[in-house]
């Protein structure tokens, strides 16, 4: 049974993932993405002002006759959703929680699709495979994604964003489009995710806290990581400290950028104080555009 106030958190993120539906990038969803393509429907016999690049030598050589393929759109797209429910996601010093606004990511992707008749899953995770939701369509089925997302409890609280990314490309059968959303504190996926975006169109969903970039001169403090319980006290007046904490940051967010490149995928940051409505909506419209 689901609490009240979670009760409350899904119906909220319901409504605002609701407000993508209404904007003029919904109904040019499909563009943006290079997964639903074209797929071969029959041969029919060519005719003169043909493309001759479409003509099938081999099926022409055996008929006899010069035959044309003849392709249509692929009507429907499988949309794959990936959530990190590591133990990092579970901070925020806003309004929001890591794991909050992926669920709010998650329930606006979700309804994007679902409203252009796509189907859309999602795959659950920390350092391991938590819950695979099988593709499908239809309301319900994206208010129980919105649901486990905002309540499920995770056995585990490391991550394994490998582990993760080579599961959804068992499921992904055929090219798609898949979302990982997640704060991508992880190592050694690099190959995983190549391998997924051989075959897939991939979108690294980052989310990120301000106060995981920039820490107050409080003084002494006690940290710990939520992953592994290890605590340490550290002085953030400490201008060594200070320093380090940056150059550390900025190596990661450089290194995870450089990442991104080679394998020749999208990315976006959301912060928790961030509207990831209009984040997503302004990314969609560029991705539009670069594609134009």
């Amino acid at each position: 049974m689901l609490s009240e106030e979670v009760l409350k958190k899904i119906k909220k993120i319901e409504i605002t993932a609701k407000k993508i539906i209404d904007d003029s990038v919904t109904g040019n969803y499909r563009s943006h993405f290079k997964g639903q393509g074209v797929q071969f429907s029959e041969h029919r016999v060519y005719m003169p002002g043909d493309d001759v690049r479409h003509i099938d030598w081999k099926v022409s050589a055996r008929t006899r006759d010069p035959l044309v393929k003849k392709f249509e759109e692929e009507r429907e797209l499988t949309v794959l959703i990936l959530v990190d429910l590591s133990g990092s996601g579970v901070f925020g010093s806003q309004e929001k929680l890591k794991n909050e606004v992926a669920a709010e990511v998650a329930g606006t992707l979700a309804y994007a699709a679902t409203h252009t008749g796509d189907k859309v899953g999602a795959l659950l995770f920390s350092d391991i495979v938590e819950l695979t939701i099988p593709p499908k369509k239809g309301k319900h089925h994206v208010l129980r994604m919105i649901k486990d997302v905002m309540s499920f409890s995770p056995e585990n609280k490391g991550t394994s964003l490998k582990i993760a990314l080579d599961s959804a490309n068992r499921v992904m059968k055929h090219a798609g489009v898949v979302f990982i959303i997640s704060d991508f504190l992880d190592e050694d996926y690099e190959i995983s995710l190549k391998r997924l975006a051989r075959k897939h169109d991939v979108v690294a969903i980052c989310l990120e806290d301000q106060r995981e970039s920039s820490i107050p001169q409080s003084g002494l403090i006690c940290l710990e990581d939520p992953e592994t319980g290890e605590e340490a006290i550290v002085d953030t007046r400490s201008s060594a400290f200070q320093r380090w904490f940056q150059e550390n940051r900025s190596f990661e967010k450089q290194k995870r950028e450089d990442l991104f490149k080679r394998c020749q995928i999208d990315s976006l940051v959301i912060q928790t104080h961030d509207s990831s409505i209009d984040l997503l909506i302004k990314y969609f419209k560029s991705r539009s555009r670069k594609r134009g």
